[in-house]
């Protein structure tokens, strides 16, 4: 059946630009362009028969656009993007990516007009809001940032809470909102406890707070696991040090020297910088 290659456009966009190595340093979340095909709860299945051949002509540039994207080639994206919405001007997803697209060129109007337009056509779709959300807090419009992500979180069927619960942490983290940026990256870790972008940041968030006892027992969860990179170690380095524990820091900073020996981490602790 074609609609599960359009599920996939709508899963893969999910951590694009968003992965752990990615985020660990802007940390944040970004929301799947959508397929159109597999509706939101309480909405009925797209299938073959029911997509017209606009639809159909849309959806096939939009898989393209979306594999594009998936490999950094941003404008050859946005090309295939503005074939789809030529040929089905009512595409939601396409306006949706759009917007991703033009987040990630920094074009903070472009990308605005183009989710505004995506939640004109399906107001329902709580990825858009989620994406419009983060739009706003790169371009650091904290209100509106907070409202996206609640107008997401309060969408009927919204699968991706734990994502949205996240990208408002950081963000109210970066509006200097400590107190509510805890609580909601608490409810994130509560929704997704192995989330290693929401441990790391509940980690940086409470040893940027004084709060190294609490800080260590969420990096050291990451650490602990395949999914620990430089930004982890080094967290976890510094918030041991904090700590007195100089024995374990130690161990981690050769674990990075091994594992990352180029990073800027491995040479920050190299230099002992651990207070920068």
């Amino acid at each position: 059946m074609r609609a599960a290659g359009s599920v996939a456009v709508r899963r893969r966009v999910l951590w694009l630009v968003c992965g752990f190595g990615v985020l660990l340093g802007a940390l944040a979340g970004c929301a799947g362009a959508g397929g159109g095909v597999a509706a939101s709860a309480g909405r009925d299945w797209i299938t073959e028969s029911d997509e017209p051949p606009a639809r159909k002509r849309a959806r096939t540039r939009l898989e393209l656009a979306t594999g594009y994207f998936e490999q950094g080639q941003w404008v050859i994206a946005l090309d295939e993007v503005k074939q789809a919405i030529a040929a089905d001007p009512t595409y939601a997803a396409a306006f949706n990516l759009r917007g991703l697209i033009y987040t990630q060129l920094r074009d903070w109007r472009l990308a605005e007009e183009s989710f505004q337009q995506a939640l004109r056509l399906d107001p329902r779709d709580g990825d858009a809001w989620h994406n419009l959300g983060w739009m706003y807090c790169q371009d650091g419009r904290w209100a509106p940032s907070f409202d996206a992500f609640r107008r997401a979180l309060d969408t009927p069927g919204y699968r991706s809470a734990a994502r949205s619960w996240m990208a408002l942490g950081v963000c109210q983290a970066r509006a200097g909102q400590a107190d509510a940026a805890e609580r909601s990256l608490q409810r994130a870790f509560e929704l997704e406890p192995g989330n290693p972008v929401v441990l790391y940041n509940l980690a940086l968030l409470l040893y940027q707070r004084g709060d190294a006892e609490r800080a260590r027992f969420y990096i050291r969860r990451l650490n602990n696991s395949e999914l620990a990179n430089a930004e982890s170690l080094w967290l976890g380095i510094k918030i041991e040090n904090r700590l007195g524990q100089r024995d374990i820091a130690q161990q981690l900073g050769e674990q990075l020297k091994r594992r990352f020996p180029a990073s800027r981490e491995a040479d920050a602790y190299e230099r002992g910088a651990f207070h920068e």
